[in-house]
């Protein structure tokens, strides 16, 4: 797979600087990161969708869409594939290739950054149960 994100940054490398008019991955780039962050949003959310929805041939064709929104955003930052493998590779060592690192301690308090006040935790409502009239 690696070998195919790589062909795919590679491409995306060559288009960024045709013409936006004829290359859509050119187009893209020059619209700067916030348009790239939103079509590979939008691409995400389309992948849920079909999902949810238990259509696989569709989240194939939209991760496709996926992955190169990514590798564009990707090449506009100066981020090369390889980058994301290394980190890949760390977290492996750490937790094993299934599992996400955590993005903080997972228990203890929440400390404050220097100069902020510390954050309090967030406590969940309850609603009032609402009667039905008869």
């Amino acid at each position: 797979m690696s070998d195919s994100i790589e062909r795919l940054y590679s491409a995306v490398l060559a288009a960024r600087d045709l013409d936006p008019g004829s290359s859509r991955t050119a187009k893209l780039i020059q619209r700067g990161p916030t348009k790239m962050a939103k079509k590979l949003a939008e691409e995400a959310i389309e992948v849920v969708i079909d999902a949810i929805h238990g259509n696989p041939d569709a989240v194939i064709r939209e991760s496709a869409d996926l992955l190169y929104h990514l590798t564009v955003l990707w090449a506009s930052a100066g981020i090369r594939p390889d980058d994301v493998w290394r980190e890949m590779a760390r977290r492996e060592d750490l937790l094993g290739i299934a599992e996400k690192v955590p993005k903080s301690p997972p228990k203890g308090p929440k400390m404050a950054a220097p100069g902020m006040a510390p954050r309090r935790p967030i406590v969940a409502l309850e609603r009032p149960a609402v009667r039905k009239r008869s």
